[in-house]
């Protein structure tokens, strides 16, 4: 039973995260460039509520953990009985504990613009405080391999 229980903590542990879908810093092949200037800027504020993606895993792991604690103390229908509330109560705090949702606010830039080949193009993107865009800024519209277009000024 003590094995189990080490092996339920260290998979909760370990658990492997959720990954972003592209990494900032990560070499990505270039498919096209396209050079433009902005027509116009818009920013664009979302705030939205999130649970916690793995608070199902955490209610049941301590769940687990509360039936061992509770599986410790008595013996024969005691012992049944104080596991199954030992159960119960770990499941409970921890769904309590968590069950609170959080407010995260994405900050994305709306760009319109208008390539040199006559193209007019709607791009949204993260907002990046170290590349603010203004209406008339030279820019270039480069189309990675990842399926992803990134908007940067034009030096």
């Amino acid at each position: 039973m003590k094995a189990l229980l080490v092996f339920l903590i260290l998979l909760a542990v370990y658990m492997p995260k959720a990954s972003a879908d592209y990494d900032r810093n990560q070499a990505v092949p270039v498919e096209k460039v396209l050079f433009g200037s902005i027509s116009s800027v818009r920013q664009i504020t979302e705030s939205e509520l999130t649970q916690d993606r793995n608070q199902d895993w955490k209610v049941f792991g301590s769940a687990l953990i509360g039936g061992s604690i509770g599986n410790q103390f008595g013996s024969g229908s005691g012992r049944a009985l104080s596991t199954i509330l030992g159960a119960m109560l770990g499941g409970s705090m921890a769904n309590n504990s968590s069950s609170q949702s959080k407010q995260v606010t994405i900050q994305l830039v709306e760009l319109m613009i208008s390539t040199d080949n006559d193209g007019e193009y709607m791009v949204v993107q993260d907002f990046d405080p170290a590349m603010r865009f203004q209406a008339q800024d030279k820019i270039r519209m480069i189309y990675l391999a990842n399926s992803f277009v990134r908007i940067d000024k034009q030096y």
